[in-house]
């Protein structure tokens, strides 16, 4: 039995517009209304994913920044986890970045903040509707607290190649991941998804077979292999196909109420 459905917010429950359908809503709803635990797991800042879950009516913890934070955001934001990553691999990241030209958010205590002012981070907040602040030159800026970098490029195959990369450059050292095709996150080694699920579960007392977990991207590949059921959108990369045990519709088709009727009741897919 299911007690426990651990959700990607974009691509999995967002469509592209950055809406859930109103489906999605009330098989989450009903869901919750059953005693089921539903956890929003992503890449997002606190900031921008306590607005959803306040949305979607949740009173569950959310798991931000690829596993990097877990808040209790419904009772006084207490911080249940945290893994910030180390000031001298997060400047080496930076000086890496900034050499290569590449354009990159720094998310400090919960507080996102960017060299500069361009169409990548207007283009990124606009569609998230949080706030960033624009803070010139960082290479005096104090990284403690920094919750991750993320590297934005609208060329695909410069994130890819940056990735693997980066992955090889700080292994053992940094979590390097794509969390969309135009974006490469850093975050500390133990601030994976996958590990914040299982804190989670423990503090429930949960196994894992009675989790289900749904995602799109390569970063929900953690994710997944912390779940008993392991459930890819149909929009999802082929790295996270590979290794789910079902794929299910696509986010535009109610992919997530599709395989919450299939593992978790008919009457859930309302």
């Amino acid at each position: 039995m299911i007690k426990l459905l651990v959700l990607d917010i974009d691509g999995t429950i967002f469509k592209k517009d950055y809406t859930a359908t109103d489906r999605v809503k009330r098989t989450l709803k009903a869901l919750s209304d059953d005693g089921i635990k539903v956890i929003l797991c992503t890449g997002r800042m606190y900031a921008a994913t306590k607005s959803i879950a306040q949305e979607l009516g949740l009173c569950t913890p959310v798991i931000c920044y690829q596993g990097g934070l877990v808040k209790n955001f419904y009772h006084d934001d207490t911080t249940l986890l945290e893994k910030t990553m180390d000031t001298a691999l997060a400047r080496d990241v930076v000086n890496e970045l900034k050499q290569r030209k590449i354009f990159f958010n720094l998310y400090i205590n919960d507080v996102l903040m960017v060299e500069e002012d361009n169409h990548l981070i207007r283009q990124y907040v606009d569609a998230r509707n949080i706030a960033y602040k624009v803070i010139g030159n960082c290479d005096n800026l104090d990284l403690t607290g920094l919750n991750k970098i993320l590297a934005i490029d609208d060329n695909t195959q410069l994130i890819e190649d940056l990735q693997k990369e980066m992955a090889k450059r700080y292994e053992n050292k940094l979590y390097v991941v794509r969390s969309t095709p135009r974006f490469c996150e850093f975050s500390c080694l133990d601030a994976t998804k996958g590990n914040a699920v299982r804190f989670l579960a423990q503090q429930f007392g949960f196994k894992q077979e009675e989790i289900m977990a749904c995602g799109d991207q390569d970063n929900d590949i953690e994710m997944l292999r912390a779940a008993g059921v392991k459930v890819a959108m149909g929009n999802a990369s082929e790295g996270l196909k590979a290794i789910a045990d079902y794929v299910t519709e696509t986010v535009d088709n109610d992919g997530v109420p599709c395989a919450v009727a299939k593992f978790i009741g008919e009457k859930y897919a309302i």
